[in-house]
């Protein structure tokens, strides 16, 4: 600034426009506010959070014409939200560890470092203790290392700790609906493990990419960078229940651990307690005094009441009416099972705000909000709770305290396919079409088996004029949705959503048959009449168009009258004067 005020600055304003809010925006952050030649960042993961400052950095060291320097902290703790800020010890740290940065390097704490791993391609230097100006307890601190500089002579470390991959637990039930239950089983003993900092551990939509698949342990390991990886079964009859595990060295296919758990269905929790404590004891990992209170919180004691979440939990991902109507009725009898069971009224409330958006079910705002705060007041750092009350406030139009909520879900849990496609539903009814786009794109990544995040996204990169991507989504959305309607045939779902890439894969006739086929099972269905509207409409069947639109209006025309107004999908059918007639009549 003492050499070049105005040059400075304008270097400063260029070098935001074009890189650093870029780069923020890409990896889901926001920014919460500018500090002078400064900004406080908030982002839904550390992973985003790092991989965002080294892309950040390594930009900038390309950039030869660029005399301008950065330092970046970034830490991962509680924050308090005020207004359009964030306060709290988690915020002052980042801060002090932005202080003691290297210019053009990314300090980190030893709590970013263990929530990393070794998800990025980065090297760390150890920096050791240190203490932070104010922050009462030493800081270990680690750096990125860029180039031999930036270590400058500390030794860089490469994460050792003991890594696993836990595999879709196969459902040896001789039922297909009973898999609910063995992938629930799965995501449990992911999850607690997931909470020991001496263990890396697989992400959950990583590992579920392998269910049924005849790959072998050798290939998964060296896939994905894992030493160890976990593999069982369950089979549920009756009052029993019956779990094998297996803990394999990848390396070489030999077994390290094995046992068969056959005991009474009330005893599952105790089973997933074992696997866990098995698999820690054989990978000689130390569990810190928190970490063992986390492990053994359970989310409720009643084995009852977590059989009928599960199941719930199944019937709210296929997203159409009758099955929140089903899924609400598993979380009822959860809660009634135990009152004191966040994840279920959590799902109560998800249901709600489903049936009270899409299919204009009379229930209040403040009724969808008490079941969220419900959830909250017993867990407040549950995810699906947070999540719960941004779709909650989402459904009362206060998005931005929604997108708080969301934020928050997904600070709290990166791997949430819920929080993720809630808050992508959100944005679209926001308008905010490059948010809800990052968002689909993450929920099909975590679950890569649900056909709804790909199809959502053919109309949103339309919107946003990405005309590259929607033929490559469709391709992938297809088979998807094929899978979903073979499996259920009764759910019109599958059919009137995946009919759209149908259409972009060019597809025509058998568009036309999966609009039938949606029609013939459900022709009261507000969101099945206005799909199929927009692909009547796309494929030229105007006055087809214009009869479901009709339909759609008579049935819901407040909450339906925008999206028909605004909708791309509709724009063959603007200048018939039927289409503005019915707008009007709306």
């Amino acid at each position: 600034m003492a050499g070049d005020e105005a040059g400075t600055l304008s270097a400063l304003k260029q070098l935001r426009a074009e890189l650093i809010d870029r780069k923020i925006s890409e990896h889901g952050g926001r920014i919460v506010k500018l500090l002078g030649d400064g900004i406080l960042a908030e982002f839904p993961s550390v992973v985003n959070a790092v991989a965002c400052a080294a892309e950040w950095q390594s930009a900038l060291r390309m950039k030869t014409s660029s005399p301008i320097q950065f330092r970046i902290g970034v830490n991962v703790g509680d924050v308090i939200v005020e207004g359009d800020d964030l306060y709290g010890d988690g915020v002052n740290v980042a801060a002090r560890l932005e202080s003691i940065a290297h210019p053009g390097g990314v300090c980190l704490s030893q709590s970013v470092r263990d929530h990393v791993g070794n998800r990025l391609l980065l090297n760390f230097a150890d920096r050791g203790e240190q203490q932070l100006k104010n922050i009462e307890h030493p800081v270990r601190v680690y750096d990125i290392v860029f180039d031999e500089a930036t270590a400058e002579n500390t030794e860089t470390v490469k994460d050792d700790r003991p890594s696993i991959a836990v595999l879709p637990f196969n459902n040896m039930s001789g039922d297909a609906e009973q898999e609910y239950f063995s992938d629930g089983i799965t995501e449990d003993i992911i999850t607690d493990l997931s909470k020991i900092s001496g263990l890396f551990v697989a992400a959950r939509h990583t590992a579920f990419t392998y269910k049924n698949k005849p790959v072998k342990v050798q290939q998964i390991g060296k896939e994905l960078g894992v030493g160890f990886v976990l593999e069982g079964s369950v089979r549920k009859a009756g009052a029993r229940v019956r779990v094998t595990g297996q803990l394999i060295e990848a390396s070489n296919g030999g077994h390290v651990w094995a046992e068969r758990f056959d005991r009474d269905l009330t005893d599952i929790f105790a089973i997933q307690d074992e696997i866990t404590h098995a698999i820690v004891e054989q990978l000689k990992v130390k569990l810190l005094p928190q970490e063992k209170k986390s492990i053994a919180r359970l989310p409720t004691e009643n084995v009852e009441a977590y059989t009928y979440y599960l199941r719930g939990r199944d019937f709210f991902y296929r997203h159409s009416k009758r099955y929140f109507e089903l899924a609400r009725r598993m979380f009822a009898k959860a809660v009634e099972l135990d009152p004191h069971y966040a994840r279920a009224y959590a799902g109560m409330a998800d249901c709600d705000a489903w049936l009270y958006l899409s299919y204009q079910v009379n229930l209040s705002v403040e009724g969808i909000l008490e079941l969220a705060d419900k959830a909250l007041a017993i867990d407040p750092n549950l995810a699906e709770a947070h999540a719960s009350r941004g779709a909650a406030l989402t459904a009362g139009g206060n998005f931005t305290e929604a997108n708080q909520e969301f934020e928050r879900a997904l600070a709290l849990d990166a791997e949430s396919f819920g929080a993720h496609f809630l808050y992508a539903r959100s944005s679209m009814l926001e308008g905010e079409l490059e948010r809800a786009a990052r968002l689909l794109e993450r929920a099909a990544e975590i679950l890569p088996e649900n056909y709804q995040p790909p199809c959502m996204l053919i109309q949103v990169y339309r919107s946003l004029g990405e005309e590259e991507k929607i033929r490559e989504v469709a391709l992938k959305a297809i088979p998807l949705a094929e899978r979903e309607l073979a499996r259920h045939p009764e759910d019109p779902r599958p059919a009137h959503f995946g009919v759209a890439a149908l259409i972009e894969a060019g597809e025509h006739d058998r568009a036309r048959e999966w609009i039938s086929r949606a029609l013939a099972i459900d022709s009261d269905d507000p969101n099945t009449l206005y799909n199929c509207a927009c692909a009547y409409a796309k494929l030229g069947n105007h006055e087809e168009a214009l009869d479901l639109i009709e339909q759609v209006l008579r049935r819901a025309s407040v909450r339906y009258r925008e999206w028909i107004a605004n909708d791309s999908d509709m724009d063959a059918l603007r200048n018939y004067p039927r289409f503005q007639q019915l707008l009007e009549s709306a």
